[in-house]
């Protein structure tokens, strides 16, 4: 959106990460926007899809959120459009084993559920490393969010930029700390959501607890997700700062 046009819309667009919360965000919006709420996913293969996400906004003009796995690259721009972004983070070692749990159980023939189905977790995520382009283990948060941000600079300096600009215009926040990133999104919505409702509503969650991790592999994940860490460590101060001033 041009910024020196008043915009006549507003949406929200929920970066929906895998294992972050997210379905459970959707029932949360689902219950707020019952007759407005569209979900649908995007080719990623060719990086940015953001004309297709614009495409699908302005193809829908009576929905008001919007959710998808499958978002890449910089956030959309519509004349006339006030676009809120959202999006939760999750300790990468923590996601990584929710998203095996969930792939080892779910009824599906994708790759990665027959992987899971098929090796203990140790297996999954070094099958999963040695294929060079499968981020799933493998700083997952940094490249979504450094899409955002396109640009020669490292990835986790876009990174940043990207926590920057979904805070600046939307709500970035934690899922450890659910409740809080709520109160966030409620207050954002006070607009288009005056009356929005985020009483408990954890869906789709996985036991990732119960996945037997070695200190081997939980130190190989550290190092393999090393910057997904500093980007939550990095969260969790602009939170704690915000919070305090």
């Amino acid at each position: 959106m041009n910024p020196t046009t008043s915009p006549t819309r507003t949406v929200m667009l929920h970066y929906h990460l895998f294992k972050n919360a997210g379905t459970s965000l959707d029932q949360i919006l689902k219950r707020n926007f019952p007759d407005s709420w569209v979900t649908a996913e995007f080719d990623t293969s060719n990086g940015s899809n953001t004309a297709a996400v614009e495409k699908w906004i302005t193809q829908n003009p009576t929905a008001s959120a919007f959710s998808s796995h499958t978002i890449v690259g910089p956030l959309p721009s519509i004349e006339g459009v006030q676009i809120i972004p959202v999006m939760l983070l999750r300790d990468p070692v923590a996601r990584i084993r929710s998203a095996y749990q969930f792939e080892r159980n779910q009824t599906s023939d994708s790759w990665g559920a027959q992987l899971a189905k098929q090796n203990d977790f140790g297996g999954y995520v070094r099958a999963r490393l040695a294929r060079a382009k499968d981020r799933q283990c493998r700083n997952f948060q940094t490249g979504r969010l450094a899409a955002f941000c396109p640009s020669n600079q490292p990835e986790l300096m876009r990174a940043f930029d990207g926590i920057r600009l979904i805070n600046t215009s939307g709500v970035i926040g934690l899922v450890s700390n659910f409740d809080a990133a709520m109160k966030l999104i409620s207050k954002r919505l006070s607009t288009l959501a005056p009356n929005f409702n985020w009483s408990p509503a954890r869906a789709n969650s996985s036991k990732s607890d119960n996945t037997p991790i070695s200190p081997e592999l939980t130190q190989l994940l550290r190092e393999k997700n090393s910057d997904d860490l500093v980007v939550l460590r990095t969260l969790r101060d602009l939170l704690v700062a915000q919070k305090g001033g």
